[in-house]
C-alpha cells in the first residue's frame, strides 16, 4: 500500500535560517531517493512558493506567507493545510488536533537546537517565544518530535513533557560541499590569514577559543558572528590575549565560502556546549579538518572519534598538538567521521518513523 509524505517547506522563498532550509531540501531530496515503492513526496509551501526540487510529485501551496503561516499555525490555525503525513523539517508545523488512529494523519516536526531555553540572549524575543509556544503545540499534538542527537533527547525532556515521542534522526552536511575550484580567490576576497584555526560558539565559549589561539600562535577566524557583534568579539580576543589585528570576525558565509576557508584551516574548533546540532564542525569533518571540541555530550554524539573532546581549559594544549603532530591523524580521523553521516540515511529513518507510526 502506497502513501503520500508531505514535507513542509516553508523556507523556499523567505529563508529565515540558512542551515535548516538548506537540510529541509537536502532530507527532500533523500526522501525522494530513498522512497518505499508505491510512497511519493509532496510539499507544503507557503503562498508564491515555487518547489524546484525534482521528484515532488504534488505541491500544496497555501493562502498565506511564511510569515502569516508562522504566525497562524502558533495560533493552531492551520487551514488548507488537510490530512496526511506531515513531515516538517523545523519546529515550523501545522500542530493541530487530529485523529492518527483512524483518519492515518500524522504530524512529525524537527527541533535541531534548544537555543530558545539554553541561551535565550542570543536570539531575538520574538523568535523565543515563537519557538516556545510551538514547542507547547508539539506536547499537545505532535505524533513525533525529532532531535538530532541522543543527548538532546534527554535535553529536551528537561522542557517538554513529551514521553517516548521524542525520536532520534541525525543531519548530515550540505549535500555537494567542496572545496570551490576558486578557493584562493574566495579566501583572499574574504581577506584570510596565511596560517588560522576556524571558531564557532556563542562569546562565553569563543573566549576560550581565543586563548587556545593565542597560546598557539596562530590566528583565529570566527564564523557567523552576529551582526554588529565584531566590536565585542574584538575585544574579547583582545583580553584573552589574542591581538585584534589576529582575530577575523565574519558572520554567516554563502557554502562555497565557508567551503574555501575550512579547507585551509589548521584546525577547527567547536566551543559551544549547548543542545545544537553542529553544523559547522560537520562541514570541517567533511573536508577532514582536524576537529577540536569542548566536551559535552552534542560533541559526543556529533564527532565522538572524529576529533578530540577535551575541557575548556585543555584547549590550548589541544589546539597545540593539533597544529603539529596530531595534524595529519586527526585530518584522517575527521574525514572517516564525517562520511558516517548522509541524507539518504536519515531519510530512510524518516520513512521508517512513519511507518512505525
Amino acid at each position: 500500500m502506497g502513501a503520500q509524505l508531505r514535507v513542509v517547506l516553508d523556507q523556499i522563498v523567505s529563508v529565515v535560517d540558512a542551515d535548516q532550509a538548506r537540510a529541509a531540501r537536502d532530507l527532500t531530496a533523500g526522501l525522494i531517493a530513498m522512497a518505499p515503492r508505491d510512497c511519493t513526496v509532496d510539499a507544503i509551501v507557503p503562498s508564491g512558493a515555487d518547489v524546484d526540487i525534482d521528484g515532488v510529485v504534488e505541491v500544496r501551496r497555501l493562502a498565506l506567507g511564511r510569515r502569516e503561516l508562522a504566525a497562524s499555525w502558533q495560533l493552531g490555525l492551520a487551514p488548507g493545510v488537510g490530512a496526511g503525513l506531515i513531515h516538517a523539517p523545523s519546529l515550523m508545523a501545522p500542530l493541530v488536533k487530529h485523529d492518527r488512529l483512524h483518519d492515518n494523519h500524522q504530524i512529525a516536526i524537527t527541533v535541531w537546537d534548544l537555543n530558545a531555553w539554553e541561551a535565550p540572549q542570543t536570539l531575538p524575543k520574538s523568535t523565543v517565544a515563537w519557538q516556545r509556544g510551538m514547542l507547547r503545540r508539539a506536547v499537545k499534538h505532535a505524533d513525533a518530535v525529532i532531535v538530532p542527537t541522543h543527548a538532546m533527547a534527554q535535553r529536551i525532556s528537561e522542557f517538554a513533557k513529551l514521553g517516548d515521542r521524542v525520536r532520534v534522526i541525525a543531519g548530515a552536511p550540505p549535500s555537494g560541499f567542496a572545496v570551490p575550484v576558486d578557493g584562493v580567490g574566495r579566501r583572499r576576497a574574504l581577506s584570510m590569514p596565511e596560517r588560522y584555526i576556524v571558531l564557532s560558539g556563542a562569546p562565553d565559549g569563543l573566549e576560550h577559543g581565543f586563548r587556545a589561539a593565542a597560546a598557539a600562535d596562530v590566528d583565529a577566524v570566527v564564523m557567523d558572528a552576529a551582526d554588529g557583534t565584531e566590536p565585542q568579539l574584538a575585544d574579547l580576543a583582545a583580553a584573552a590575549g589574542l591581538p585584534e589585528r589576529r582575530a577575523h570576525i565574519r558572520g554567516a558565509l554563502p557554502a562555497e565560502d565557508r567551503a574555501a576557508v575550512l579547507a585551509e584551516a589548521s584546525a577547527f574548533v567547536a566551543t559551544n556546549a549547548l543542545a545544537a546540532w553542529p553544523w559547522r564542525a560537520m562541514e570541517a569533518m567533511t573536508l577532514s579538518v582536524p576537529i577540536i571540541a569542548v566536551e559535552s555530550g552534542m560533541h559526543r554524539d556529533t564527532i565522538a572519534e572524529g576529533g578530540v573532546l577535551v575541557a575548556v581549559d585543555d584547549l590550548p594544549d589541544a589546539v597545540t598538538d593539533a597544529l603539529g603532530a596530531g595534524r595529519t591523524r586527526l585530518g584522517v580521523l575527521a574525514g572517516d567521521r564525517g562520511r558516517a553521516f548522509s541524507w539518504a540515511s536519515s531519510a530512510e529513518r524518516v520513512w521508517t518513523l512513519h511507518s512505525d507510526l
